[in-house]
């Protein structure tokens, strides 16, 4: 089960009130999305947005159950990179609040699409949506610098040149169609003792492709260039990231919004999970909370 992760932060700040319109682009499961769609009732609009059309209609059914007074209540399977292209489609407006959580998933993990390297053998597909190029394709047909510099640039994946060679030669004998085929390259690519054993040798070359995949950067880009389409003035934004470059690029765009008086930052000092969360859902470690108030 999926535990959302800053949820009392994350209330506390988008401060979800009864009539209000706001939006889960990354919704889910609902951990966040429920609660703030509670709050909004009675007469508010809930908008929840996911690229995994499953992930929408497991929660078309446990949304239901809640019984919300809303005016309107949406759940879409789209990007959220296309979000003001939502908002017009679906006549809203602008809106009072938007959370974007940029974490992936466990309920991700074991849905037949690669992303786990440590569960059964599925595809190596790690796409959010089936329209999406598969990784298996996008590594056959990339060289080996390409590949080096995906998981460099996308992990600090020390190793990414040794793991890059590889996959090269590797696919020179079969094709790396698995999460299990990549996995293996991965693990006798590096040390033996690699880490010390704190994670596994895939970790950070699955996190990377994931990534590269699903344009994940590129998507977080646009959004935040459209923020003053999407967010009303006085509206706030809340993103939670899990990676450094993800991070980087939300804390440099908020300070140039707030240098060019275009918002407020809402904490000065970026929000992290308390011990007692991280000791309960230790895939909280890395995330990272930074809000705005849009002028």
């Amino acid at each position: 089960m999926h535990i959302p992760v800053l949820l009392n932060e994350v209330l506390e700040i988008l401060s979800p009130s009864k009539g209000q319109v706001m939006i889960d682009a990354t919704v889910g499961g609902g951990g966040h999305g429920i609660p703030i769609a509670r709050r909004l009732s009675p007469g508010g609009v809930f908008l929840g947005i996911d690229w995994d059309k499953n992930r929408i209609e497991e929660l078309q059914q446990a949304i239901a159950e809640e019984k919300l007074d809303l005016d309107r209540l949406i759940l879409i399977c789209s990007n959220y990179a296309d979000l003001p292209a939502v908002l017009e489609r679906e006549g809203l407006g602008m809106v009072d609040g938007l959370l974007m959580d940029l974490g992936f998933s466990s309920d991700q993990l074991g849905v037949g699409r690669g992303f786990n390297f440590q569960g059964p053998e599925e595809p190596l597909l790690m796409t959010y949506n089936e329209n999406d190029q598969p990784a298996y394709m996008i590594l056959s047909t990339l060289g080996e610098k390409q590949i080096a510099e995906i998981i460099k640039d996308l992990s600090d994946e020390r190793y990414a040149y040794r793991i890059a060679k590889a996959i090269v030669c590797a696919r020179k004998e079969r094709s790396l169609v698995t999460n299990w085929d990549l996995a293996r390259v991965v693990e006798n690519a590096v040390p033996p003792n690699y880490e010390r054993g704190r994670i596994n040798p895939a970790t950070r070359t699955f996190m990377a492709l994931r990534i590269f995949v699903n344009r994940e950067l590129e998507n977080l880009g646009r959004t935040l260039g459209e923020l003053q389409e999407i967010v009303k003035p006085g509206g706030r934004v809340v993103i939670i990231t899990y990676h450094s470059k993800e991070d980087a690029m939300v804390k440099h765009f908020f300070r140039d919004l707030v240098a060019r008086e275009k918002a407020v930052l809402i904490n000065k000092k970026v929000v992290q999970p308390t011990e007692a969360e991280i000791k309960k859902n230790s895939r909280s470690r890395s995330a990272k909370l930074r809000a705005i108030e849009i002028k």
